[in-house]
Parts: structure tokens; sequence; C-alpha cells
């Protein structure tokens, strides 16, 4: 069974824990975590989930000696699915009714976490997730963090109801709130996803149960590069097997939406071959390849959704990167 540092007893009352994934991001966790700390409520602790960082990731958390933070290296790297999917495992361990899930390239504002607690007091915990309002640092939408209201249709942040929530079916994990119930109830973040698309699959495996919003009082600034999402066809070599995962990943979530998604998804991944061949200045025939490949590989993708009971797909290979890290604070 997976071994998790357990603080405290298991809970009933609400209790939220900040759930935050990192890997060899120093400066940008910097500015999550002061971030965090800024909230003008303060009823949450923050777990730190590092992926085996090789910078100075845990020095920076052990220095500043807050008792909120709790440090937590997995031993190896599990991408952004198994992070999480690793952060929620011990959220419940140790006793949180609730957890609030970040990269560490996102900043909440300040008042982000009352609004998300103000949704949740209104609608009576009558919900499946919550999900924040996601801006890039010019004050712009950020356009890879816009919330769908259908499949094919993203959210407009300019079109706010008087309630200042809209309903939704997927987001990202830029500020995604829920309580850990519904992980009891539907399961984890697929661990096998490693990066990408995780997140559209595991939220839209809620919305599909209960329903889910987006509450635009809660803001959070997301520190990207660029607000502009990276493609295949304009994007270097040296990230192109981020878009093994992207495309065998989305087929996965598009079939789970039955003829329909299918369709979707090979109309998507058309258009995208349309574009590498319009737009790519290079290596054509490579990128066309890694798209085929990678969405063909799609179609024999079945992870298993795993629950807080089950035996991590990843423990064998975390245990004893795992045993050294326990061992090091010990």
């Amino acid at each position: 069974m997976l071994r998790l540092v357990t603080t405290e007893p298991r809970l009933s009352a609400k209790k939220v824990a900040a759930v935050v994934v990192t890997h060899n991001r120093e400066r940008l966790l910097t500015n999550c975590l002061e971030s965090l700390l800024g909230q003008t409520a303060d009823g949450f602790g923050i777990l730190v989930i590092d992926n085996a960082s090789t910078d100075g990731t845990r020095q920076y958390v052990e220095s500043l000696a807050d008792d909120r933070i709790h440090y937590h290296n997995t031993g190896r790297n599990l991408g952004g699915a198994g992070g999480f999917n690793w952060g929620i495992r011990q959220a419940m361990a140790d006793g949180y009714s609730h957890v609030w899930l970040m990269d560490d390239d996102a900043a909440p504002e300040p008042g982000a976490f009352d609004a998300l607690m103000a949704a949740d007091s209104e609608l009576d915990g009558q919900y499946g997730f919550l999900s924040s309002a996601t801006y890039w640092t010019d004050g712009e939408p950020s356009l890879m963090n816009l919330q769908h209201t259908t499949l094919v249709r993203k959210l407009s942040l300019d079109s706010a109801p008087a309630d200042g929530r809209v309903r939704v079916i997927l987001a990202t994990f830029v500020s995604l709130f829920l309580p850990v119930g519904i992980v009891d109830e539907l399961g984890l973040p697929i661990s096998e996803f490693f990066i990408w698309a995780d997140d559209w699959e595991f939220t839209r495996r809620i919305s599909r149960r209960y329903p889910c919003y987006a509450v635009l009082a809660s803001r959070v600034v997301h520190h990207l590069p660029s607000n502009w999402p990276g493609t295949l066809a304009t994007d270097v070599p040296d990230r192109f097997w981020r878009y093994e995962y992207s495309y065998r990943n989305e087929c996965y979530f598009y079939r789970q939406e039955g003829a329909v998604g299918v369709m979707a998804y090979l109309a998507r991944v058309g258009l995208h071959a349309v574009r590498i061949l319009r737009y790519a200045k290079d290596l054509r025939l490579q990128r066309l390849r890694l798209l085929a490949e990678s969405a063909w590989g799609g179609f024999q993708f079945n992870p298993p959704v795993e629950y807080p009971t089950d035996t991590p797909s990843w423990e064998g290979a975390l245990q004893p990167g795992l045993a050294q890290a326990e061992a090091a604070t010990a």
C-alpha cells in the first residue's frame, strides 16, 4: 500500500488543502506560495507536492518555516497527473475535506479563496467542482485555461451573471476546488496521463454526474511564458515529446463522449494536420508522423481510474525514492 505521511486524523469538518504540484520551478513556486500565504482568508493548509525536483525547491519551502505549509517529495517525476493523484491521496490521508488544486505557476489574487468558499456556502455544497477565472500576466483571459460550457464552446469571462457563477463542464488544474467525497465516489486524476488533458478528463468525469461552476470572482494569474497555446505545427523539436501525451490522452478523453466525441476528436486531428502543412517551417513529415502515431495510439490507450483505496499504479517505482526522501527528513 502507498505510504503517506499522515499529520492528522481523518476529519469530517470542512478543512481545505491547497495542493500545489511542482517540478524544478523554484522561481514560479515562490510566486505561487507567496500568493497563497497572502490570501485575505488563510483557512487552509498548503501541500507542496514536489515531483523530485533537483533545484532548490526543497530548501526554499523549508526556509519559509510556516506551519501551514507541508512539503512532500514523490521520489520521482510523476508528471502533473501523477502529482495531483499523489497530492489528493495525501490530503485525504491528512484528514482534509476539500482540496484546492493548482500548478506551481498559478498565483491566486487576494480574495480568490474567499470567493470559492462563498460559492461553496451559497451552493450548500451541491456541486462537483468550482473553478477560478484565470488571467494571463497582462490581464487578458488565459487562453489555455478558459473553462468549457460544452465540448466545443469556451466560457466568455466578459459575460458574468449576477451571481458570478457559470455552469461549466471542463476546467484545468489552475485553481480547481472540490470536496474529497467526489474523489471517493468518482476516482482520482489518471496518473498514466502524465501531462496534458488529465484535468479535462477528471473534470468531465465529475461534470457528467454533478453541476459544476466557474466562480468569476475568484481570480488567478497564470504565469505562462506566452498567452498563446503551443501547437505541434509551430513548437520546437525539444517539446515534441509532450504532444505524444497530448494526442493520446485527448483521444481517450473524447472517446468517453461516445460517437460524437470520436467525431470531434478526428476533426480536431484533421485540423491540426492542416495546420502542420500550412504553418510548420520545418520537419513537416516528422510532425505529421508524430500526430498520426499518437492519435492512433490513443485508441488503444485504456488506463484504469484509480480510487483512494487502490494501490497506485506508480507505487513500485515510487517507494525507493519516497523512502529516501523520508529518511532525509527523519
